[in-house]
């Protein structure tokens, strides 16, 4: 994938090394890697690579980086499939098939595929929520949450059934912020609620970025679901945002990922490191 990526840009006569330190592409090369090295590997799709990181590489594209067929290729066909899902082999020990029909069907819909809405309705909670469990109460890049899972779902189901989405909406409106995720995904669902904004624009560490809640160490994932919510209301904050970006480039690793965000903070997981590596790379390049 980087030969190939090189020879285009070389094709162009832009220079390799001004390429190798482009921060977006050296993300893509890297889930373009280990989107289907996955499936490769274990013989099944998975949330973080199938489903975050797919949508990374989807937007990524849309935004004019070069994304090989062949990264997406697998991906794609089974997401066409939502009958499948539900037979998707995997560790049952660390198996969620509801956590994995909302992530596939957000990664469809990035596909420009259509959504299952009525499979996705029925596990709506009474309270308008689409319930999904965080470590230690916050969530992490992986298990989204329910505030995120909320918010991406309603986006995903809104035109073909407002009703349902309306119910998420007011679930939204209704929470408490108990974190930066929590603020974020409310003001991604509703990019004119004031609450929201102030929890995040008071939540900037003195770094520049987001930790999962104030006053605590910034981390990728927290600063990268902060930046994409506050790029989406009608006047962004245009230097918070710059110092955000700052922050994420600093903080990329040498491969093209991040750090992984864990919850409790400082574990390993690569799961946690794909999901974090895609959701670093749509803050980034929503911010552009």
């Amino acid at each position: 994938m980087v030969r190939v990526l090189a020879a285009g840009l070389l094709a162009l006569s832009i220079p390799l090394a001004l390429w190798a330190g482009v921060p977006e592409e050296r993300a893509v090369a890297h889930l373009s890697r280990e989107v289907p090295a996955w499936f490769a590997e274990n013989r099944c799709y998975s949330c973080h690579n199938n489903g975050d990181a797919a949508r990374a590489l989807l937007l990524a594209r849309a935004h004019g980086y070069g994304v090989a067929d062949g990264a997406l290729a697998g991906t794609l066909e089974w997401l066409r499939h939502p009958e499948r899902w539900d037979s998707n082999r995997g560790d049952v020990r660390f198996s969620d098939k509801d956590l994995a029909r909302l992530q596939f069907s957000v990664a469809l819909v990035a596909a420009g595929g259509k959504v299952p809405v009525e499979a996705l309705v029925r596990m709506q909670a009474s309270d308008g929520a689409w319930h999904v469990a965080g470590e230690e109460g916050v969530s992490s890049p992986v298990t989204w949450g329910t505030a995120l899972a909320t918010a991406l779902v309603r986006g995903v189901i809104v035109e073909a059934n407002p009703a349902a989405a309306k119910r998420a909406e007011e679930y939204l409106r209704g929470l408490a912020l108990g974190s930066t995720v929590d603020a974020a995904a409310v003001l991604l669902a509703i990019p004119g609620d004031k609450a929201a904004r102030e929890y995040l624009l008071g939540a900037v560490t003195s770094d520049g970025a987001w930790g999962a809640k104030p006053h605590v160490p910034a981390e990728a994932f927290d600063t990268a679901m902060a930046m994409l919510a506050l790029q989406g209301v009608e006047e962004p904050p245009h230097e918070v945002l710059r110092r955000g970006r700052a922050w994420l480039v600093a903080h990329q690793l040498e491969g093209g990922g991040w750090p992984e965000t864990t919850r409790p903070s400082g574990g390993t997981s690569y799961a946690q490191h794909v999901s974090t590596t895609a959701w670093a790379l749509m803050a980034l390049l929503g911010a552009q």
